[in-house]
């Protein structure tokens, strides 16, 4: 009886370690699923370092990195790290998921991801813009198009409740004039036209490896045009020039509060001049100011 109970004990142990741990279960993202850039690096090289990327809403060819987009399979490579980590591993205040069903929301949810990996290839904020894909057109396009009916009969008996939410939109008469109070906007901590190389190259931060990142010179922006900027944001609810991402302000002295605040900054310095098109979060501190937050009680 006692040989055969420690038989079993060991057959129990073997099985146990024989299992295949979780992270050699896991498996990359399915390639099918992921975004195509629409569009090719080196694009017209003007001798400089900018080619062409897409041409915005104003009929303009927005210049970009002639490596950008970056090579598809290095591309991959990292969203499949930042999926496995379930944030952006060169960004952790960043959280990535990617859902595989064929909802509106979770093809929205992967397009967000695809978007944060190439923002944040190289490090926080480093990486390549929006403008070198058409990630913001085909975001756009989810955004616009109809949704597989799953749970469409729930929401029908909804209008009943209406009434009780229409004194919602009283507080929005605040925000419609922006009254951001700019003691609240964090600092940009670094100045415009450091160090200027003569190909519109300046100094950014000094990241984490301890190199200068390189930024355009006329970054950061000018502080009453980035304050008239955050105000439309906030007022609208959403970057004017990227709808598909939500700005608010809160003005609270939370942690929470301190981080969202921080984000409208990000987005709102990201996407000045259109989806994507803006200055880095590399020619200021805010990620570090992010992380000060999130590090603190």
């Amino acid at each position: 009886m006692f040989i055969s109970t420690s038989a079993v004990f060991f057959a129990l142990v073997a099985s146990v370690s024989a299992a295949p741990s979780g992270k050699l279960m896991r498996r990359d993202v399915d390639a099918a699923l992921v975004p195509q850039f629409g569009l090719a690096a080196n694009i017209n090289p003007t001798g400089t370092g900018d080619c062409d990327g897409i041409t915005n809403a104003a009929g303009t060819v927005v210049k970009i990195p002639c490596f950008c987009p970056p090579d598809r399979a290095a591309f991959l490579q990292s969203l499949n790290a930042n999926v496995a980590a379930g944030r952006a591993v060169n960004n952790p205040g960043i959280a990535v998921s990617f859902p595989t069903d064929n909802s509106k929301a979770s093809k929205l949810v992967r397009m967000q991801a695809a978007l944060v990996t190439l923002q944040n290839l190289r490090g926080p904020g480093v990486g390549c813009p929006a403008a070198s894909t058409t990630f913001l057109a085909q975001q756009k396009a989810i955004q616009d198009g109809a949704d597989a009916p799953v749970a469409a009969p729930a929401p029908a008996p909804a209008p009943a409740p209406a009434p009780a939410p229409a004194p919602a939109p009283a507080p929005a008469p605040a925000p419609q004039s922006g009254g951001v109070s700019a003691a609240l906007v964090p600092e940009f901590g670094l100045a415009a036209g450091l160090n200027p190389t003569g190909t519109g190259d300046c100094d950014g931060i000094t990241n984490a490896a301890g190199t200068v990142v390189k930024i355009p010179c006329f970054c950061p922006p000018d502080r009453a045009a980035f304050l008239q900027s955050l105000n439309a944001n906030v007022a609208a609810g959403r970057a004017v020039n990227n709808p598909g991402v939500a700005v608010s302000f809160p003005t609270d002295n939370s942690k929470a509060s301190k981080l969202v605040r921080m984000q409208a900054a990000l987005v709102t310095l990201q996407n000045l001049r259109g989806p994507g098109v803006g200055c880095p979060a590399a020619s200021t501190t805010f990620l570090a100011q992010q992380k000060a937050i999130q590090d603190g009680a």
